[in-house]
């Protein structure tokens, strides 16, 4: 069996678990498995250690405090925004994730944390962020 070393290519199951046992996000729910290389920078590195000597078949928990998860939320990730700029859209309320076009062009997740008046708050951090998780992980393949 192959395992898992720098620069592998790693086909797995994962399923991210809050502290409550509450499932965040799951490779199973999207109906298909995650790809990733190993050293590529997708995961953080102590994530990455923890996968190190895994073969194909084995399943592994993996507890990560919130800085080697998702990182801690960043104050300049937080941003004001006009209402009117949200026009036509009924459903700015608290809670609601909305996809923003970045400077780059690329769409990014900001979800509104509070409207005040004319003012609407929307976080960019990764919804994780600032949160400990357990990662499940269950490789299938390492190339």
């Amino acid at each position: 069996m192959t395992a898992i070393t720098q620069d592998s290519t790693v086909t797995l199951h994962f399923t991210i678990k809050m502290k409550d046992g509450s499932v965040a996000d799951s490779t199973h729910n999207m109906g298909k498995p995650a790809k990733l290389v190993i050293g590529d920078g997708s995961l953080s590195d102590n994530f990455e250690q923890c996968l190190l000597g895994l073969s194909a078949g084995e399943s592994k928990e993996i507890e990560l405090a919130a800085a080697d998860a998702f990182g801690m939320p960043n104050p300049d990730n937080i941003h004001h925004m006009d209402r009117a700029k949200f026009v036509g859209d009924a459903d700015v309320e608290v809670g609601i994730i909305m996809a923003f076009s970045g400077p780059d062009g690329m769409e990014i997740p900001g979800i509104i944390t509070e409207i005040a008046g004319d003012s609407v708050t929307v976080d960019f951090n990764h919804p994780l962020a600032g949160q400990d998780v357990t990662f499940a992980v269950e490789i299938l393949s390492v190339e």
